[in-house]
């Protein structure tokens, strides 16, 4: 059994010019953060029959790759070449469909887990772009970079991504009583509603592929005020952070009118009237989790919004990326799937497990006396 463990991000700045649309011809640039919300991925080789096991909202139980409705999961196991005798099971601390970067962060950890299985060790870069490969170019999703890089790195992270696709991610250096307080005054208040983040994305992507000036003007404005976000973190002053967060909600609302809706606007502006400084909905929009920068007035904005019936997630940041935390294959369970992969044949032949051989008996002699050599 192989389990991997892989954060949820929120986005501090830039989110949306991370999509292949935009930055090949203007560059991309995101600011985000991972919180200590996971995404967990277990991975098994049964032993005593090929089927693939798959368990997430729906079970599945197939008979080969083409069967398999969970287009992730089918792609995952195509890329690594593992045609059955698999079973896979998912369990998300948050729902899908808020924001906060869910479907990648399966996918990264799915993959995480089918490396461990492969033992072929893998860098946070070449995780995410696999991520990248198989979500982008195999399965054509009109998303970004920004969740699979996030998941597989972590922590508060800036992604520079260039005309041609190459994303530098480096994490953001800032001290810590600065990433402290950063961290005790950003609120997530759960909205209550899911949304297919494809839709809105797709609406962004399609307006952007058309050159149409209000969504490619609003993006590069996106794209600066990420920037200037950056360079505040960075000298410590949050309060101007709150504000650009504020400025970046407004600018965002241009891209599509499936951002934001009258309830939506009025949660805003009722924390605004409590105290908060700025703010925004996480991740494409529509729905998910209300993001709020807040330094004096977190008691009055809690209180109002749990009135308003919007119930809050306590997190913290996590500056670490998706990680296996058990790794615990039978000796079957290898075999098995040794097996399957074509390792029975001659020219992949495994060598027999033997037992040691012991020591001769001399050399097994142990002296309590440990300046003297062994008798």
């Amino acid at each position: 059994m192989i389990v991997t463990r892989t954060p949820f991000r929120v986005t501090l700045g830039g989110g949306g010019t991370d999509l292949p649309s935009f930055y090949r011809e203007h560059g991309g640039l995101v600011l985000a953060v991972a919180i200590d919300k996971y995404m967990y991925l277990n991975v098994n080789t049964p032993i005593l029959d090929d089927l693939i096991r798959i368990r997430y909202s729906k079970a599945e139980t197939v008979r080969c790759l083409e069967e398999i409705e969970h287009e992730l999961a089918r792609a995952a196991l195509e890329h690594f070449g593992f045609e059955n005798g698999i079973e896979i099971v998912s369990i998300a601390d948050i729902p899908a469909g808020t924001g906060v970067g869910s479907s990648s962060c399966y996918l990264v950890g799915l993959m995480n887990a089918l490396h461990a299985l492969a033992q072929t060790p893998v860098s946070p870069q070449q995780l995410a772009e696999e991520a990248c490969h198989i979500e982008l170019d195999r399965l054509r999703k009109p998303i970004g970079k920004q969740d699979q890089y996030m998941a597989a790195y972590g922590g508060l992270t800036l992604l520079d991504i260039a005309k041609d696709g190459l994303v530098r991610a480096q994490s953001l250096s800032v001290a810590v009583d600065v990433m402290e307080e950063l961290e005790n005054n950003l609120l997530l208040f759960y909205t209550g509603a899911v949304r297919d983040a494809t839709t809105i994305l797709s609406q962004q992507d399609n307006a952007t592929k058309r050159k149409e000036a209000r969504v490619v003007g609003s993006l590069t404005e996106i794209k600066d005020i990420g920037n200037e976000i950056a360079s505040v973190i960075r000298a410590g002053n949050l309060r101007r952070f709150g504000e650009l967060m504020d400025y970046h909600w407004q600018v965002k609302k241009r891209l599509s009118t499936s951002i934001t809706n009258t309830t939506i606007d009025a949660w805003y502006e009722m924390a605004k009237k409590n105290g908060a400084i700025g703010g925004k909905i996480s991740g494409a929009g529509g729905g998910g989790f209300l993001m709020l920068y807040c330094e004096e007035g977190k008691v009055q904005v809690r209180d109002a919004l749990r009135q308003a019936g919007l119930r809050e997630l306590n997190f913290r940041f996590e500056f670490e990326g998706s990680k296996v935390v058990f790794d615990i294959v039978s000796r079957d369970g290898r075999l098995a799937h040794l097996r399957r992969q074509g390792y029975a044949d001659k020219s992949h032949a495994v060598a027999p497990i033997t037992p040691p051989v012991p020591l001769p008996t001399r050399e097994r002699v142990v002296s309590h006396n440990v300046l003297s050599p062994p008798l």
